[in-house]
């Protein structure tokens, strides 16, 4: 019986060093357990609620996916790293306090309030324009678990800085794209095809290549 992919998004964060920050999933997870990847996850009903409302500017228009997605990679971002790509009116991004930031993000993580809630709060919006499109893939049929991913890559907002959420991530650091690639061809950093596949394309784009994955060759799980 083939599983029918389920909408997620990933959000690779970047410094201003162009660093990467790279996340390892606990071996305890039934899906990519021991694995680097970045923060992710898959789409609730609240993201598409969201994507439509007055809290989101610069709405990405596609017939390919949902508005959603670019609202589940600033959630998962949140929930994960702690990193809130809310912004004001200015444009300059919300530094929301330790203390409220805990609560929110432990009431996210138990589906207890959903970002919108938090952008209304907060008073501020969440722009597109942070978040930028670079590629999506698909997991390979026969998977029990499958996702139609799409990839956002975001800059690191001034003043702000990585907390990981114990539960979700077992280790996590900064690491450019090349570092990382090197380690993982010397079997250092356990890695999947889209992780690996992001990180090429972040570096190709540091050497003047456009920011967008290679298509998906047919019959292979890349």
């Amino acid at each position: 019986m083939t599983v029918i992919p389920k909408p997620a998004s990933t959000v690779v964060l970047m410094d201003h060093l162009s660093r990467v920050y790279l996340t390892k999933r606990p071996k305890t997870m039934k899906f990519l357990g021991g694995v680097y990847v970045f923060p992710g996850g898959r789409l609730e009903a609240d993201d598409y609620v969201a994507a439509e409302s007055e809290f989101v500017k610069n709405y990405f228009s596609s017939e390919e996916f949902s508005g959603g997605h670019f609202v589940a990679a600033a959630r998962e971002l949140y929930e994960e790293v702690g990193i809130f790509l809310g912004v004001r009116e200015t444009g300059d991004p919300v530094q929301i306090p330790d203390e409220k930031e805990q609560e929110y993000r432990s009431k996210l993580l138990n589906g207890e309030i959903s970002f919108l809630h938090i952008l209304k709060k907060e008073g501020c919006y969440l722009d597109f324009k942070d978040l930028q499109y670079f590629g999506y893939r698909l997991t390979p049929e026969g998977s029990p678990y499958r996702f139609d991913t799409r990839f956002f890559l975001a800059q690191l907002p001034n003043g702000q800085s990585p907390k990981p959420d114990a539960h979700e991530i077992a280790d996590a650091f900064w690491i450019t794209p090349e570092e990382a690639l090197s380690s993982y061809e010397k079997g250092e950093l356990p890695m999947v095809s889209p992780t690996i596949i992001s990180l090429r394309t972040l570096l190709n784009h540091q050497k003047g290549a456009p920011l967008i994955m290679p298509e998906r060759q047919k019959n292979k799980s890349k």
